[in-house]
Parts: C-alpha cells; structure tokens; sequence
C-alpha cells in the first residue's frame, strides 16, 4: 500500500507546474472539451507509465542489489533537482493537435511529453525501489490525474493561485528524502 500512496503524492506534487499540466492548461483552453482530454490523458499515462513500470521491473530483476541502491538513491535526489526547474509547453507539441482532433492530440502529446519527463523517471525509479511495478504505476497515474484534471477543468483561473514554488519544494523534499533514504540502506528490508 505504502508504493500506491507514495507514488501517488510524489507525482501528484511532482506535476504540479509540470510541462504537461501546463499542457492540460492549454488544451482545456483551446478545445473546450474536458472528457476527452481527460481519457486521452488517463490513456496517455497508463500506457507512459506502465512503459516505465516494466523498465522497473526489470531493472530491479537484473541489476544487483548495490548498484541498484546507488543507482535509485542518486537518481532520486536528481529527480529533488530536475523538480526544482519549472517547465513550459514547446510549440511542436501543440502542432499535432490541430491534426488528430481532441482525444487523439491529448493522447499523442501527453504520451510525447511524458516522454523522459521527470514524473515517468520517478514511474521508473519508484516501480525499482519498492518491486511492486502495478502499484506504483497506479499511484502514478492517480498523481497525475490529481494535478491535471483539475487543470483540464479550471485551466488558467486556478495556475495563478497555485504557490509553485512550495509545491516544487515540497516534491524535491520528498524525492530528496527517499534517495537519501536509499542511499543509507533504507530498502535492504526491500533486497537493495
């Protein structure tokens, strides 16, 4: 249960700012259609996320125990970092949406924004650290809905009043204290 909350907080705070909550922003404002950005976003995710879940997995099968507990505690703490730098929508990825409709131009960008974001490296790392892949994707993709739906539906109005700043130092907090953590032996109880 512990992996479904903890991934659950740490992308939800982890997204808040994030380039593709900016991203729910600015489609919610240029389509006006909130249900199928949000499906193509809950696609999106399952697919980004259930990717980096299985990569997890099997790096946690065939990496041994004390790489793997350096490897996830640096790569936590240069997730604190990567957190801390705000992020912005690249005009490309607003490209194909013209294309593909509404469903499919949320599902094609949110996908390719997911991409190497910080939140699937967490997906990745998290799935790594506590061996149950399923529900650290879960809890993932629920962050993620948390942080963007409601960016979907209250768009611009609710960015303005969000203090940044804290949740960014928030999430770099907690992703600082798990590869800390980490990096002490906090997951032999785990095998690493």
């Amino acid at each position: 249960m512990e992996a479904l909350l903890v991934s659950t907080g740490v992308v939800a705070l982890a997204e808040i700012g994030d380039k593709t909550q900016l991203l729910a922003f600015v489609l919610a404002a240029r389509f006006r259609r909130p249900l199928p950005i949000v499906l193509g976003i809950l696609l999106a995710t399952l697919v980004n996320h259930g990717l980096a879940g299985a990569l997890g997995a099997w790096i946690a099968a065939t990496v041994s125990p004390t790489v793997l507990r350096w490897a996830l505690g640096l790569s936590f703490l240069a997730m604190a970092v990567w957190t801390l730098i705000p992020d912005r929508v690249e005009d490309d990825e607003l490209a194909i949406a013209r294309r593909w409709g509404v469903f499919g131009a949320t599902l094609a960008t949110f996908f390719l924004a997911e991409m190497g974001d910080k939140t699937q490296v967490a997906t990745v790392a998290m799935a790594v650290h506590y061996a149950a892949p399923v529900l650290v994707v879960i809890g993932t993709t629920l962050g993620m809905l948390i942080a963007d739906v409601p960016a979907v539906f209250v768009g611009d109005r609710l960015a303005h009043r969000i203090p940044m700043r804290l949740v960014h130092g928030v999430a770099a907090g907690i992703f600082a204290v798990l590869g800390v953590l980490t990096l002490l032996g906090g997951g032999q109880a785990l095998g690493f």
